[in-house]
C-alpha cells in the first residue's frame, strides 16, 4: 500500500508552527489531488493546505492543534480506488461502531450517583476539590451546578462558570438566557495581541491630530467618477488620495518613514503603504510596494486586489511583509476620532476617520464642508514634534488642495484621463 505522509510546509520565513484552524475534509473521505482540505493559522496569515496526491486521507491533528513546520498532519493512500460517492462507504461503520461500544459505559456510570426517574435541572456529582474552594468562595452549593466531568464530577471550570443566583430570586426559575462560549484565540489574533502589547510597552508613541476638508475630493470624484471607472476598471476611492497625500509627505519628512533596530535607524528611500484590511481572521495589512511610483488608478486597483485576497482567505505572507507607513481607515466602520497603534517595526501611522458636515470658517464666513478628523501615531524616539505635525500638515495640504499639490494642476492628467 502506498501511503502518502503530508507535512505542513513552511509558509514563509521565520515561521515554525501553524495552527489546524478548520479541517475542510472528514477522516476517510477520498481527496482530489491540488483539493484544499485545511485551512492553516500562521502569525501572520491563513493559508490553505491542498492535497499532494489523490486518495483516501486519514487525519493526524486535531483542529486548534498548534503543530510544527514539517510535522505530519495527514496520511493520503493513493492505492484506493475512487469512490462514486461524496465519501467512502466502508468508512461510515467505522464511525458509527466506536460510539455505540462507548455507550454502556456512559449510561451505567451515573446510576449509583442519583435516581433517574425524575428530570432534575442540576447534577449532583460531587464537585473536585478546586471546585468545591470556589463554589464555597461563591457561597453556592454544589447542587445548583452543572457538572460536565466524568460521571457528573464538577470541575474547576464549571465552578468558575457558575452564576451565583440573585438575591432573593430562585435559580431554577431565572429567565433570559445565561449561557457562555469560550473559543481558543487564533494564532493570528494572539499574534496580534502580543505585537499591540508590544508597541505600547516598547515604544515612546504619541499622537498628533488634524482635520481635513474632503470638498475637492468630493468634486473630483463626482466630476470623473464614471470616466476614472471607464478607462482604468476600478473606482475611484478616498484611498488613492490619502496614499498619493502620505506618500509626497514622507519624502519631505523622511524620519517618519523610518525604524528603529537596536541603536540604529533605518531610514527608506521608497514607500512601502501598508493598507489595514478588516478580514475574516482580523485585521490584515496588505503592502503597496514602491507606492510613490504608483497612479492614482494603479493603487486604486493594487488596494483592490489586495482587499479581495484578504477577504477570500487568499493573502500570503510575503504580500503583508515589510511595509514602512501604515494607513488605516475607521471611518468605514463609523470612527470620529482614534488614536492609532503602530504596526511594527514602523514608526507611525495615520488613523482617517468618518467624513462628517460641519460648519467650518472658510474667508470669514461660516460654510458646511465635509470634514475628517485625522490622527497620526508615531514614536518619539526618532520622530520628534516638528516632524510629525509637519507631516501631518502636509498630509492636510495634499487633500484639501489635491490639484495643484498632488496633479501638478491638471486634474484630468493627474487622474490619467
Amino acid at each position: 500500500m502506498s501511503v502518502l505522509e503530508m507535512k505542513v510546509p513552511s509558509p514563509g520565513e521565520s515561521i515554525t508552527e501553524v495552527e489546524i484552524a478548520t479541517w475542510l475534509v472528514k477522516d476517510g473521505d477520498y481527496v482530489e489531488k491540488d483539493q484544499p482540505i485545511a485551512e492553516v493559522d500562521s502569525d501572520k496569515a491563513t493559508l490553505e493546505l491542498p492535497a499532494e496526491q489523490s486518495g483516501i486521507i486519514t487525519l493526524k491533528a486535531e483542529e486548534g492543534d498548534v503543530v510544527q513546520v514539517g510535522q505530519v498532519v495527514c496520511l493520503i493512500d493513493m492505492d484506493a480506488a475512487r469512490p462514486e460517492g461524496a465519501a467512502p462507504a466502508a468508512e461510515a461503520p467505522k464511525q458509527e461502531e466506536a460510539p455505540k461500544a462507548a455507550e454502556p459505559a456512559k449510561q451505567e456510570a451515573p446510576k449509583p450517583a442519583a435516581p433517574v426517574a425524575a428530570p432534575q435541572t442540576y447534577a449532583t456529582g460531587a464537585p473536585s476539590p478546586a471546585a468545591k474552594k470556589i463554589l464555597d468562595e461563591k457561597g453556592m452549593d454544589a447542587g445548583q451546578v452543572s457538572g460536565t466531568g466524568r460521571d457528573g464530577r464538577i470541575t474547576k471550570t464549571d465552578a468558575e462558570l457558575a452564576a451565583v443566583p440573585a438575591l432573593g430570586g430562585n435559580s431554577l426559575t431565572a429567565t433570559g438566557a445565561r449561557t457562555t462560549t469560550t473559543t481558543k484565540l487564533s494564532v493570528l489574533r494572539r499574534k496580534i495581541a502580543q505585537r499591540l502589547v508590544s508597541v505600547k510597552n516598547e515604544t515612546a508613541m504619541l499622537t498628533t491630530f488634524n482635520e481635513v476638508d474632503m470638498s475637492e475630493i468630493f468634486r473630483l470624484r463626482k466630476l470623473y467618477k464614471e470616466e476614472f471607472a471607464q478607462k482604468h476598471g476600478v473606482g475611484l476611492g478616498f484611498m488613492s488620495f490619502f496614499t498619493k497625500a502620505v506618500t509626497r509627505a514622507l519624502q519631505m519628512y523622511p524620519d517618519v518613514n523610518a525604524s528603529i533596530d537596536g541603536d540604529f535607524k533605518i531610514n527608506y528611500d521608497f514607500c512601502d503603504i501598508s493598507i489595514a484590511v478588516s478580514g475574516p481572521k482580523g485585521l490584515m495589512v496588505p503592502v503597496l510596494r514602491n507606492a510613490e511610483n504608483m497612479t492614482f488608478s494603479g493603487v486604486e486597483a493594487n488596494i483592490k486586489d489586495l482587499a479581495v485576497k484578504v477577504r477570500d482567505g487568499k493573502i500570503t505572507v510575503d504580500e503583508m511583509t515589510g511595509g514602512t507607513f501604515t494607513i488605516t481607515n475607521g471611518g468605514t466602520f463609523g470612527s470620529m476620532l482614534s488614536t492609532p497603534i503602530i504596526n511594527p517595526p514602523q514608526s507611525a501611522i495615520l488613523g482617517m476617520h468618518n467624513i462628517i458636515q460641519r460648519p467650518v470658517a472658510v474667508d470669514g464666513q461660516v460654510v458646511i464642508r465635509p470634514m475628517m478628523y485625522v490622527a497620526m501615531s508615531y514614536d518619539h524616539r526618532i520622530i520628534d514634534g516638528k516632524e510629525s505635525v509637519g507631516f501631518l500638515v502636509a498630509v492636510k495640504e495634499g487633500i484639501d488642495n489635491p490639484v495643484e499639490v498632488l496633479m501638478g494642476g491638471n486634474e484630468r492628467k493627474g487622474l490619467g484621463l
